[in-house]
């Protein structure tokens, strides 16, 4: 599946989001994922999920609601959300960002597929 998600092949009937941890700071640290309010599972480091989602508005959050981002999705398309782990003064905490698609392949590259819970 891993290698089959990153050969990056749009489906005409949905939109494929990505999101992608490829850095190793706070390796420690497993950061769970939502997508439209249900876990999705957790990231560490070097690790990513591959989404099959309708068209329309989804949100993504990443540690609770420290970060939330909403894509608004076509089918046909592909998207990738990089989940950039940021260290605060007493744990570890992230951003999530939409990414180009040459920016998303790349990070995505690095990492290697983990099953989510949708």
């Amino acid at each position: 599946m891993d290698a089959e998600a990153k050969q990056f092949q749009p489906k005409a009937d949905v939109a494929q989001v990505y999101v992608y941890r490829n850095e190793t700071l706070g390796a420690a640290l497993s950061m769970p994922v939502t997508v439209d309010g249900k876990l999705a599972g957790n990231t560490g480091p070097n690790s990513f999920f591959k989404f099959d989602l309708t068209p329309g508005k989804h949100t993504f959050t990443s540690q609770g609601d420290e970060s939330e981002i909403t894509i608004d999705t076509e089918a046909g398309k592909l998207y990738f959300v990089w989940q950039e782990v940021k260290m605060g003064m007493w744990s570890g905490g992230s951003k999530l960002q939409l990414v180009d698609d040459k920016k998303g392949m790349e990070g995505v590259r690095e990492c290697t597929m983990i099953d989510s819970r949708l």
